[in-house]
């Protein structure tokens, strides 16, 4: 194997898929609204992923967050004198807010009062107001006004999740997402005060009648201005209107762009900047209210993974493509932020693949090794569901690529940036509606003699790796090797084990609880199939995992071992996925080697 022969000797340089890994990135750095010299993001620079300070008057960096486990969720106050960062137990999400003071110091609680809960939300008001979203599974979702030196006051609660989704610029108004109507994936709004009176209401989906969903994109960045920016799904993709609160007048932009398009506030409010995501990658729009029209950003082809519109006008931006590293860029020109040490080699770039399938045209992004084929291949099946593959580098299919195998990524039904119809199409028969359509890019990457029908390994993470598990029960004689990272395996006491949230979201997919729709359930579940599964397993999962339990997992490993069947099983001290880099290595160096070991 030569993944192996690169370890034989301890002076052997690392391969260029550990290299990616390795590789110091940075998150596009957030700036504080009254304060934009204070800078916050997120790196790997010590081989974990933690918040750093950056002070841009002085170029001075400094390392917030030092766990164990890692840290990624923070905030900085609007006048910078704070970082906010969430404090949870080895992964499992549940915790407390914490806060240090930017220029360095000790950490305090900066919630008293709030008892530890999965975040829902949280938006820091110019005052030192906070408004604090929480879930938890005896209280459901709850969103709690702390005033500065106050006490907590519980402004919202409901069974149903919700979370804050901004808090106005003067501070007076707080935008909530609720699900009340008990659609989980489709968002309605509510405007409220501060002591919880209701403001204003927008909901399409009309108490749960209609599947349309809202979203908050943000208030106007100006004292008095009561305009909210919106994103809904009325024309089958996601797009922004803006709606005042107050009046409750409504403007739709009538942005004409194909795709799923997103907005935020440039910062005195006179335009918008707006990523536009189609066919798996990005571009950007500058939309100027005055003129009512769209101006490019320009950028390379690829992926932005995040944007933001500075106070000199600049546009800052993430960027990367499968074939490219991420970096850090401005519309002012060269790198925002690059962070020292040796860069990620690159990779091999996708080419598109469009698949006729049983709920229309499949969108499938392939990389190829060099050499002709067919090649073995590796099925690498994104989570969410409703999130979608990119052309934007990602070190673990470039790993797999640098060993030999062709890479196919599947946009599957349930996948968003294809339109509504297409993220909403899997209600009900969860999970086998996305196996069609990976069977139909399946067939394609046969018959075209990219793949070798022989050596294809089916993989993901997440809800990748429920979609692994479950298609090798389902589809038994299709796949060689299966590989699932943190996956939903029984689904049943996944259900009950999971973070409220998710629970809101199942029965959103099955229309229920187990005990409801039992058959739904059943008819879902990798379980029900295990004695069906004959490719051999590799399985890993967090102990800590919220989202995805240790318990159901077992349940699964359970079931295999007592039929014999052949599997491993990794198990690691975090939660949902790990953000230490040598764990995530590790990982994959094991996937790597068990698919070597059962194809050869």
């Amino acid at each position: 194997m030569t993944e192996k022969n690169d370890h034989e000797s301890h002076n052997a340089p690392a391969p260029d898929w550990e290299k990616r890994f390795r590789a110091p990135r940075v998150s596009l750095p957030e700036w504080a609204e009254d304060a934009p010299d204070r800078s916050l993001f997120v790196s790997n620079a010590t081989g974990t992923y933690e918040l750093y300070a950056w002070d841009r008057a002085t170029g001075a960096q400094r390392q917030v967050t030092d766990r164990p486990n890692g840290t990624t969720d923070g905030v900085l106050t609007p006048d910078g004198r704070w970082i906010w960062w969430f404090s949870d137990t080895d992964g499992d999400e549940f915790g407390v807010w914490k806060r240090q003071p930017f220029g360095g110091g000790d950490d305090e609680p900066a919630t008293p009062g709030i008892g530890a809960a999965y975040p829902g939300g949280l938006a820091l008001g110019r005052d030192g107001t906070a408004v604090v979203g929480c879930s938890t599974d005896e209280d459901g979702s709850t969103i709690h006004v702390l005033p500065p030196g106050g006490t907590p006051v519980e402004i919202y609660r409901h069974r149903e999740s919700a979370g804050v989704g901004d808090l106005s610029h003067d501070g007076t108004l707080v935008a909530v997402e609720h699900t009340e109507h008990g659609d989980a994936m489709h968002s309605a709004l509510r405007v409220v005060r501060l002591d919880g009176t209701t403001v204003a209401e927008l909901d399409d989906t009309k108490g749960g009648e209609l599947e349309l969903g809202l979203s908050v994109l943000g208030f106007a960045p100006v004292d008095g201005d009561t305009r909210l920016l919106v994103g809904h799904q009325r024309r089958g993709r996601w797009e922004p209107i803006v709606w005042d609160v107050t009046s409750g007048e409504e403007t739709d932009l009538a942005i004409e762009l194909p795709g799923d398009v997103s907005a935020e506030w440039y910062p005195d409010g006179s335009a918008l900047l707006i990523v536009h995501s189609f066919d798996a990658r990005s571009e950007l729009w500058r939309y100027d209210f005055t003129r009512r029209e769209l101006t490019a950003v320009e950028m390379p082809a690829g992926t932005v993974s995040g944007a933001t519109a500075r106070p000199d006008g600049s546009v800052e931006y993430l960027w990367s493509s499968a074939a490219h590293p991420p970096v850090v860029r401005s519309t002012s020109g060269g790198v925002v932020l690059d962070p020292p040490g040796a860069k990620a080699p690159e990779s091999v770039p996708v080419t598109d693949v469009w698949v006729e399938g049983p709920g229309g045209r499949i969108h499938a992004l392939v990389q190829r090794p060099a050499g002709e084929g067919p090649f073995p291949t590796v099925f690498e099946i994104h989570g969410g569901p409703t999130a979608h593959d990119r052309d934007s580098f990602t070190a673990g299919p470039a790993a797999w690529v640098d060993h030999g195998y062709a890479v196919v990524r599947v946009n599957y039904r349930g996948s968003t940036g294809y339109g509504r119809e297409w993220t909403d199409a899997l209600k009900h028969r969860v999970g086998l509606i996305e196996l069609e359509d990976i069977a139909a890019v399946r067939e394609w990457a046969v018959t075209s003699r990219l793949a070798d029908p022989s050596k294809l390994v089916l993989s993901g993470g997440s809800w990748g790796g429920y979609l692994t598990l479950l298609g090798l029960g389902t589809q038994p004689d299709a796949w060689a090797v299966g590989l699932a990272a943190v996956p939903v395996a029984d689904y049943v006491t996944a259900y009950h084990d999971e973070m409220e949230a998710l629970k809101s979201m199942d029965r959103t997919l099955l229309g229920g609880t187990p005990e409801e729709v039992p058959e739904r359930y059943e008819a879902s579940s990798p379980l029900t199939y295990v004695d069906e599964v004959r490719a051999p397993v590799y399985i890993s999962a967090g102990l800590n995992d919220p989202r995805c339990p240790i318990q159901q997992v077992e349940n699964y490993v359970n079931r295999l071992a007592a039929r014999g069947a052949t599997h491993e099983v990794y198990r690691y001290d975090a939660g949902h996925g790990s953000l230490v880099v040598e764990e995530h290595i590790k990982q994959v160096r094991l996937e790597l080697d068990f698919a070597e070991r059962h194809l050869a």
